[in-house]
């Protein structure tokens, strides 16, 4: 993987070089991506369909083709399932507001995994408080896999719909969601995916998983932030109202009704970020370009090789610890809150995610007060865990 793709890699933090382990919250981008943004502003900055003119005409262009970028991204079939959002919580939101309108009522169950990141959970909380339906969650094992066995068992014909993260964002476990998108679909039940922490670290396919709905955000795809995705199947987006009104989403207004666009339009009130969208088309080809095979046994290794020396250290408390993971080891220095241990870290130059990561029923059911968390990137070493190895023992023969 060539580092020297992303210049920020080259900042130093208190006159340390930067090793950058806070990838789960936001990956880097690379050259490509940032000259792709002073282009778009430099060459075609100007509102997009509808304009008559030279730049809006070039500006649709390259949007729809960012458009049919993501669709080959996620091997859908159309790009007219590949609606634009501002990242994965406002595509969340969005589904739980356009799919709670249409198909839930009173009593329904709607159900997620006690692993959820917030964003997957709060939406739901608001439509069940909004519709009188009830929130069912998925347990989990002891080795804090998800509980398949009480899966199965909680469906029924009150579910609706079935939303589940396919990598924990905390612990980093990648979720059986084909088994899992199989069993809701056995008894008619759609399923979305939250695929914010896989879609940097997994090909996907969602003509081959089936899912129904998926979100995911560019920021984390070394892509540009503000940016977003809800990938829903043609036949379900069809059936959905819109989850907001304004330009762009309409086909006529009138003060006694107004009729609505076609898809994926439907679903995108608004000026879009078409300056965005070109950028995250570059981000998606240079991990096109790289190769999927490559990233996957890369980060593969490196996650095995950072929890190999993690856990030669006597005070570090690993969770999941061998589990299946994609790009996430989160862990704790037993008897040290982790923020000081963070703390610490930054000091070194090691810039790691300390807390609950926005998935507080998961760092109570684990009883912690929250974890450290270390996540890689496609750019990241052996020597970025070795220079987090020996800034952790630096911090613990502080703190200990």
């Amino acid at each position: 993987m060539n580092r020297d793709d992303f210049p920020i890699l080259q900042e130093r933090v208190y006159n340390c070089p930067l090793v950058y382990l806070d990838n789960a919250a936001t990956a880097q981008k690379p050259k490509q991506v940032l000259d792709a943004l002073q282009y778009a502003y430099t060459h075609f900055n100007a509102n997009i369909h509808r304009g008559v003119h030279h730049l809006s005409q070039v500006a649709t262009q390259h949007h729809e083709e960012s458009r049919q970028a993501v669709a080959d991204f996620l091997r859908a079939r159309s790009s007219n399932e590949i609606v634009f959002t501002k990242g994965t919580t406002n595509a969340l939101n969005m589904l739980a507001q356009s799919y709670g309108e249409a198909f839930v009522r009173e009593g329904d169950e709607i159900v997620v995994t006690t692993m959820e990141h917030h964003s997957n959970i709060v939406p739901w909380q608001l439509l069940c408080h909004r519709k009188g339906a009830v929130l069912k969650v998925i347990p989990l094992n002891d080795n804090l896999t998800l509980d398949m066995q009480a899966f199965s068992a909680i469906l029924s014909q009150k579910t609706k719909i079935v939303s589940v993260a396919h990598v924990s964002n905390v612990l980093g476990i990648i979720n059986p969601i084909e088994d899992i998108i199989r069993i809701a679909h056995e008894r008619g039940i759609p399923v979305c995916i939250d695929a914010a922490q896989s879609a940097p670290h997994l090909p996907i396919d969602v003509q081959h998983l089936d899912c129904d709905f998926l979100a995911l955000s560019a920021h984390k795809i070394y892509g540009p932030t503000g940016l977003g995705v809800l990938y829903g199947k043609e036949e379900w987006l069809n059936q959905l109202p819109p989850a907001e009104g304004g330009g762009e989403m309409i086909e006529h207004v009138s003060f006694e009704k107004t009729t609505y666009n076609t898809l994926p339009y439907k679903f995108e009130a608004g000026t879009p970020d078409f300056i965005g969208s070109f950028a995250f088309a570059e981000a998606l080809h240079y991990l096109q370009d790289t190769g999927w095979e490559k990233i996957v046994e890369h980060e593969r290794e490196l996650g095995k090789y950072a929890e190999r020396r993690l856990a030669s250290l006597p005070d570090v408390e690993i969770y999941a610890q061998g589990a299946a993971k994609a790009g996430v080891i989160s862990f704790n220095v037993r008897g040290v809150h982790p923020y000081d241990v963070g703390v610490l870290l930054d000091r070194q130059g090691i810039a790691v995610r300390t807390g609950h990561h926005c998935a507080e029923p998961l760092i109570n059911h684990l009883g912690i007060p929250g974890t450290i968390r270390a996540s890689f990137g496609l750019y990241n070493d052996e020597g970025d865990i070795d220079r987090l190895l020996v800034a952790l023992e630096r911090a613990i023969g502080m703190l200990k």
